[in-house]
């Protein structure tokens, strides 16, 4: 990256989303407290892990709280975090839930680039910072561009690691199109099958892999700066944000039915345009990047890449990649156009904060880092706000263990209705009740809903509110935790299961039987009802496939617990 400077403004944040419009973009403060964020991942569940340029690794909870033990804190390996060093990409392991594997790509005391394998603890908002295994390092010619950034591939599995041209201006040792340096480059390594004396193995359908004259590990060359890079989760294409050397910043654009090996042209060409061809190829060598912009103030001066919306709550930036500049703070998004190629839309300038790095939750929806300001920043569309005010939305649970949610509207104005959606790992959410709107009231209205049906453990709760158009936006999460019971959880064997079966059910010590047995619906209707004397419950001989909850009832209490019909 560029020497920059910043200005600051306070901008006014709305949650509205629509359908059929261009995104109208604005950011909402989601937290804040931390030092240099430089990325943001998550672990396949409702953490933010946020990467601080020091050294740390910090975790923003379900809740949205900063929790205050650092994941990881590595500072006294990590070198000088000044310029464009320190600690700069995170990735979990696509088995971390099992394996509890992730990879971080850090510049050490001595300003080389060291990407190192570390391991969680027992404690899973905690790691182990002794348990470093060096995956991969290189040495850097100067302190700037290391890249920094990693993903695992999501159709492959592979690592892919971003590297730095190694630094000064101009690319003078020719790093990003020497084949045999690991630097300019972006790297591909098998993580899961050591070989070679290695703590990595090289992918067989690798471009270069037993060529003498290009490393087995390249995937592509001719990157400069690859200031973060991204897969689209859905499409599995790869995105790449360059920056340039002083006149064009670029993104590069990579299908997921590459077979790798391309050059994307640095030193040679800074974008589209030609900088120093000396020694380089035929132009037809090289790929060229799906969109250049100026670099110069105020239009920008170094991008930060982004990544392609594939969150939930805003219909209108479904499908389009996301980038912004780091010290002009603006922001654009490009989408296919139909006939191969990209358009570009250029969306808002939210003052400088910086913005260094872009991120995704487990739900698909996107966060941007702002440097110095140390915020967390969740992007929203405000395209369509519904002409209904929101004031409070809480939930709570009640003595009897239903889960009771309340909330207060100050307006409506063709509000239709409020559906009330659960889920159980805050990305899939199902509707569980509907609440009839007023429809237009410029007066306070309290609603409320129990969900008489919830789960033991923890649960996920939103409004959807609709109008009259159909239009809907979601209201912010609230999640609620139900004790299990003391002495074990209700469950059944087996599950999934068939209709007409026979379930065995595993129940606490507490319960007495008889017991009454209820089968709902995974939207609360009450399908069946029995009462048992023994641990066996038969299920009806027709249902359909999906998600069933049974609730069971005797003098030592009440538990409920999903089945899966297949």
């Amino acid at each position: 990256m560029k020497t920059l400077f910043y200005v600051l403004c306070f901008c006014l944040l709305l949650t509205g989303e629509a359908l059929g419009q261009t995104p109208i973009l604005s950011l909402q403060t989601f937290a804040s407290g931390f030092n240099r964020p430089v990325d943001i991942a998550h672990a396949g569940d409702d953490r933010i892990f946020v990467v601080e340029q020091d050294g740390t690794i910090r975790i923003i909870d379900g809740t949205g709280t900063v929790l205050s033990t650092p994941f990881l804190n590595i500072d006294p390996i990590v070198g000088s975090t000044g310029n464009e060093q320190g600690l700069l990409g995170l990735a979990f392991h696509p088995n971390y839930s099992s394996n509890g594997f992730f990879y971080v790509n850090y510049t050490n005391n001595s300003g080389n680039t060291h990407v190192s394998r570390f391991t969680v603890t027992a404690n899973p908002n905690v790691a182990d910072p002794a348990s470093e295994l060096i995956i991969y390092s290189f040495n850097q010619d100067f302190s700037n561009h290391n890249g920094g950034d990693l993903n695992f591939g999501p159709n492959d599995g592979y690592l892919y690691i971003a590297t730095g041209d190694g630094g000064s201006g101009g690319d003078p040792n020719n790093r990003a199109q020497n084949t045999l340096n690991a630097q300019g480059k972006m790297l591909r390594i098998d993580v899961d099958n050591p070989s070679g004396g290695n703590n990595y193995g090289i992918p067989a359908d690798n471009p270069f892999v037993g060529s003498f004259s290009v490393l087995d590990e390249i995937w592509a060359l001719g990157l400069r700066n690859p200031w973060r890079f991204s897969f689209d989760r859905t499409t599995g294409d790869m995105y790449i944000g360059d920056v340039g050397q002083g006149n064009w910043e670029e993104i590069n654009f990579q299908p997921a039915s590459s077979n790798g090996g391309e050059n994307y042209g640095w030193r040679c060409y800074e974008g589209n345009n030609v900088f120093n061809t000396s020694g380089c190829g035929p132009i037809g060598n090289y790929t060229f990047p799906i969109h250049e912009y100026l670099s110069n103030f105020p239009t920008g001066c170094s991008i930060t890449g982004g990544y392609v919306y594939r969150g939930s709550a805003f219909p209108n930036m479904i499908g389009k990649y996301f980038y912004a500049d780091y010290c002009a703070g603006n922001f654009w998004f490009i989408e296919p156009d139909g006939m191969g190629g990209f358009t570009n839309t250029s969306l808002a300038n939210l003052s400088n904060w910086e913005y260094a790095s872009f991120g995704e939750d487990v739900n698909g929806e996107l966060y941007v880092t702002g440097l110095s300001s140390g915020n967390i920043f969740r992007i929203i569309d405000n395209s369509i706000v519904l002409p209904i005010t929101l004031s409070t939305f809480t939930t709570e649970v009640t003595s009897a263990e239903d889960v009771l949610l309340k909330w207060t509207t100050v307006s409506e104005t063709n509000s239709a209705l409020f559906d009330i959606e659960r889920s159980f790992d805050g990305h899939t959410f199902e509707k569980v009740g509907t609440v009839n709107a007023l429809e237009s009231t410029s007066t306070t209205t309290r609603y409320q809903f129990t969900d008489q049906f919830p789960v033991k453990g923890t649960s996920y709760y939103r409004l959807k509110m609709i109008d009259l158009d159909g239009e809907f936006r979601h209201s912010d999460i609230s999640v609620v935790y139900i004790e299990p019971l003391q002495d074990g959880l209700f469950s059944v064997y087996p599950n999934p299961v068939k209709p007409g079966s026979r379930l065995e059910l595993a129940i606490s010590d507490s319960t007495t039987l008889p017991a009454s047995i209820k089968i709902f619906s995974g939207t609360g209707q009450l399908i069946d009802t029995q009462t048992i004397s023994e641990n066996f419950v038969d299920l009806p001989g027709v249902l359909p496939v999906g998600l069933y909850f049974i609730s069971l009832e005797s003098a030592g209490g009440k538990a409920v617990t999903k089945l899966l019909i297949y």
